[in-house]
């Protein structure tokens, strides 16, 4: 059974379903950020996903990348590049993040894991933000 891990639920707020991953906006406002959780049962890293799923993991990898951009339109802030990393270093169940970057961001050029604290939305903010990323997502 399926079951997101407390760390990766705390640190985001839930968006939209997608039909392999759980979507998950990151609540750190320096960043536009989707965090895909793939609903399967023990998966600690890609091995764990079938051949199957790895194609839909993709497409929803992608799609999460649009969503991302559209968070950025809408906090004023267009993203220039997509960083895509699977981590699991102190989350170790299979998670994917996508963040937009722009040069003069919180941590650029560097890695945004470790850097700094989080910076809280504001509530218009991350009412704008889930509704830019759902629209994406739920598209």
């Amino acid at each position: 059974m399926f079951v997101p891990d407390p760390a990766l639920e705390h640190a985001s707020a839930r968006l939209a379903g997608l039909v392999l991953c759980e979507a998950r906006l990151q609540l750190d406002a320096r960043f536009p950020w989707i965090v895909l959780i793939p609903r399967l049962a023990n998966a600690l890293g890609l091995e764990h996903v079938s051949a199957a799923d790895h194609a839909r993991l993709m497409g929803e990898i992608l799609l999460a990348g649009q969503a991302v951009r559209a968070v950025g339109e809408a906090s004023g802030a267009p993203v220039a590049r997509l960083n895509i990393g699977i981590l699991g270093n102190i989350t170790p169940q299979l998670h994917v993040h996508v963040v937009g970057r722009r040069p003069g961001d919180a941590a650029w050029p560097g890695p945004v894991w470790g850097h700094g604290q989080a910076t809280a939305y504001v509530p218009e903010a991350l009412a704008a933000a889930v509704a830019a990323a759902n629209g994406v997502l739920a598209g």
